[in-house]
């Protein structure tokens, strides 16, 4: 059985090219979402709870709970902020 890359891999100039067109596939859905009257934080829960559980069926659950264990910093630092902080 072949092993998936880590799931910190971000080396891969193709994965990363292949992240940014999931990403605006999933900002199109979320605009959408609100524009059907869902609030965002109910849509943001279910993309999480989504994201998460392929993630799991990819690499694992000990992989991605690794995974989950940075987040806290990495939000700390505002790498997913898109506001400019005062």
């Amino acid at each position: 059985m072949m092993m998936s890359p880590p799931i910190t891999e971000m080396d891969d100039p193709a994965a990363a090219e292949d992240r940014r067109m999931a990403l605006g596939f999933v900002t199109e859905a979320f605009a959408e979402a609100i524009l059907a009257g869902l609030e965002s934080d109910s849509f943001a829960h279910a993309a999480l709870f989504a994201a998460f559980q392929e993630l799991v069926s990819i690499y694992g659950e000990e992989a991605v709970a690794q995974f989950a264990e940075g987040l806290g910093e990495r939000i700390r630092q505002g790498e997913f902020t898109i506001a400019q902080r005062h």
